[in-house]
């Protein structure tokens, strides 16, 4: 039995977002799906797992529902298969921000930050420059223990603990950066969206996000200039360039993960 994944997101105006956790969970209940949505009055956050009639019939919901009022028509997801629901239960929570960076002023539906291609990404690091002969700077955005099952090679590692670091943490970038193009990244591109406003705030220059993040680099590039896996929030643990489940080749360690040898 083929498990299709999809994880998903879009920062979208949503007052009313206390009132949509019990429809939301009721109808994820009975599509037997499991996972994690979580809803703001900034947007939508979603991982969930399920058959993929099922799976259709909640990207369906989410899209054209009444309940909804057409926030979320182009919603865009990414997808992976697995041979088990990679969560063990279906948790749809309340949430002050979709990803917490506690950075108010960082409002992602009034402006989108620069955004740069999976493939156009690729050519940058084939050629070591970008269009303009500027150097690229690869700023990873994750956290330390997701650092360390893999990352773009000769990316920057803050060393954050958590997302909310980031915003002390990429202030040490600044002066190495500004005569080049700087790519942040993140699993799926959801950080990236407040990481890169954030660093435009900041003084940088020529700053861009990975549209789509590792997942959509992995789904339409591969693996070239990556070392490693890529970290997961689900029992898969970690997927491989080719988004195939790594779990078996790491063991659980404090707050992280630690690979088997």
């Amino acid at each position: 039995m083929q498990i299709i994944n999809i994880a998903g997101y879009k920062f979208v105006g949503m007052p009313d977002a206390a009132d949509l956790i019990e429809p939301v969970q009721i109808r994820c209940t009975d599509l037997d799906l499991k996972g994690n949505v979580l809803i703001s009055p900034e947007g939508i956050n979603f991982s969930v797992a399920g058959l993929r009639s099922n799976i259709e019939d909640f990207l369906t919901y989410l899209r054209n529902d009444p309940l909804f009022a057409g926030r979320l028509t182009d919603l865009p997801v990414k997808e992976s298969q697995s041979d088990m629901k990679p969560f063990g239960r279906m948790v749809v929570r309340l949430t002050k921000e979709i990803i917490t960076m506690r950075q108010p002023m960082i409002c992602p539906e009034s402006r989108r930050a620069p955004s740069v291609e999976p493939a156009q990404l690729k050519q940058w690091l084939d050629d070591g420059h970008d269009d303009q002969g500027r150097k690229i700077v690869l700023i990873d955005a994750r956290n330390s223990y997701e650092v360390e099952m893999g990352t773009f090679e000769g990316a920057v590692d803050l060393r954050i603990e958590r997302f909310s670091e980031f915003p002390d943490a990429v202030k040490t970038q600044h002066e190495d950066t500004h005569d080049k193009t700087v790519v942040s990244f993140c699993t799926g591109g959801i950080r990236c969206e407040k990481a890169v406003l954030l660093m435009e705030d900041l003084g940088f220059k020529n700053v861009f996000q990975l549209e789509g993040g590792i997942l959509r680099y992995f789904e339409e590039v591969g693996g070239e200039h990556w070392n490693g896996d890529c970290f997961v929030f689900d029992e898969r643990v970690a997927l491989d360039p080719s988004l195939k489940e790594k779990s078996q080749n790491y063991a659980p360690r404090g707050g992280g993960f630690q690979k088997l040898s």
